[in-house]
């Protein structure tokens, strides 16, 4: 899989917001929902907090797209 990657200037960004700002989804409500669902997986696991801090390194897959934080 091609990832994206995705730079922040903070120490750490939140997933809800990582994945929007990634054109994942539209929407925080759309977010919390694919999260809380388990259909979002960061560095290969499934993931249900939408709240938890991504920091550089970090990968995220959803819908067969993905993304790395830098």
């Amino acid at each position: 899989m091609n990832f994206e990657k995705i730079s922040i200037k903070e120490d750490f960004i939140r997933l809800d917001s990582a994945m929007k700002l990634a054109n994942m989804v539209v929407t925080g409500g759309h977010a919390k929902i694919v999260i809380q669902d388990g259909e979002v997986k960061v560095n290969n696991e499934v993931c249900t907090m939408r709240g938890k801090k991504l920091r550089p390194g970090d990968k995220v897959t959803f819908d067969g797209q993905g993304f790395e934080i830098v």
